[in-house]
Parts: C-alpha cells; sequence; structure tokens
C-alpha cells in the first residue's frame, strides 16, 4: 500500500491507511510503502498504521543507511525492506550497505535523477541483481518490469528470495491489478 501526504500520485493518507490495515488477514501481511525520503514522515505515519513492514522506495541518494538506521530505532517492531536501484555495477555497493540494516533488500529499475525506485516496466541487468544476491546475507527480491512471461527466466538467473510484480501485472493503461495477470505471474513463479 503507498502511503503518504500526497506528494507522489495515488499516495493514500494515513487515514485512509488505517481502514485499510484493518481489512488485511493473515496470511496476507501489509507492507507500507514511503516513496518520501522525509524520516520524520514516515516515522509518524508509520508510527500511525504500526504496518508489519515499511517498504522504502526513496532514491538511494535521497534517504541512506544511516537514516534507515536511525527509522528502525525509532519502530523497533516493524521490519523494513528498501528498494535499491539496479543501474549499473554500483548497485552492488549500494545494496551491501544495506546489507544487515534491513530485513529485504528489493532491486528494481531506476531512471537517473527520478526521486523514487521502480515502476518503470522495464527490466534491468539480471547478472547485476544475480552480484547482489551472492553477496549479501539480506533476503533479496527481485522487480523491476517482470510479468508472466518473463518471471521464471529471472528467478533461474537470479536466484532472489522472491519476485514482485507491479506495472506488467496492471490492466493496461491503469494502476488497478489486472487479477488473470497476478495469476498467471504467480503460477509461472512458482511452477519450479
Amino acid at each position: 500500500m503507498l502511503v503518504g501526504d500526497g506528494a507522489f500520485p495515488r499516495e493514500l493518507p494515513v487515514q485512509t491507511a488505517s481502514a485499510l490495515v484493518k481489512m488485511i488477514r493473515a496470511p496476507s501481511v501489509l507492507s507500507a510503502l514511503f516513496l518520501s525520503a522525509d524520516v520524520a514522515l514516515i516515522e509518524r505515519m508509520a508510527g500511525e498504521l504500526d504496518p508489519p513492514i515499511v517498504h522504502l522506495g526513496a532514491s538511494s541518494e535521497l534517504l541512506t543507511p544511516d537514516l534507515v538506521v536511525a527509522l528502525r530505532k525509532s519502530l523497533p517492531k516493524t521490519k523494513f525492506m528498501r528498494s535499491v536501484p539496479v543501474t549499473g555495477p554500483e548497485a552492488v555497493g549500494v545494496a551491501q550497505a544495506y546489507d544487515g540494516v534491513v530485513d529485504w533488500v528489493l532491486l528494481d529499475s531506476h531512471r537517473t535523477g527520478d526521486v523514487q525506485i521502480g515502476a518503470q516496466g522495464v527490466t534491468h541487468d539480471w547478472s547485476i541483481s544475480r552480484k547482489i544476491v551472492e553477496s549479501v546475507r539480506t533476503p533479496v527480491i527481485l522487480a523491476g518490469g517482470l510479468g508472466p512471461d518473463n518471471v521464471k527466466e529471472a528467478i533461474r538467473s537470479v536466484r532472489p528470495a522472491g519476485v514482485d510484480s507491479k506495472t506488467r501485472t496492471d490492466q493496461e493503461g491503469t494502476h488497478s491489478k489486472n487479477l488473470g495477470k497476478v495469476e498467471a505471474f504467480y503460477r509461472a513463479a512458482t511452477s519450479g
């Protein structure tokens, strides 16, 4: 669930997000995605929502590992996932900087200059992602242009702990999920 103060399109305010949090039933687990790099805003909203997982999606130049360590101290019961932009070989060092700082690293595509990571609908260099998987202890989630047609190959190439799809499982021209594509993605990802 995308949460924020409205600075990014489709962010839910904390009041709306709170109502949705109450609707989540096991085995589902809520992940609150923050695209903002405003640590005070994330701390305040996550404190109000108390999500099991806080997913940090701001550009790595804007939300550094030391800021994430500070967030963890203020939200000690919360698990953290950090998006890492895979734009080239430097991504290995960026991911390593979060190793042991967060509970999951999510590798995603990124355009230089964007203040957020992901939601591009394009893949990145999976050989770099594989190097990251091999060089960190933190579980790695692979994202970036994954859909029913390529997720099996992505898993075989990268060997991540999990996969994520946004754009390629949305209904054409919208940000709403196409449940048929989601089901096909799941089947492909779990087909071994």
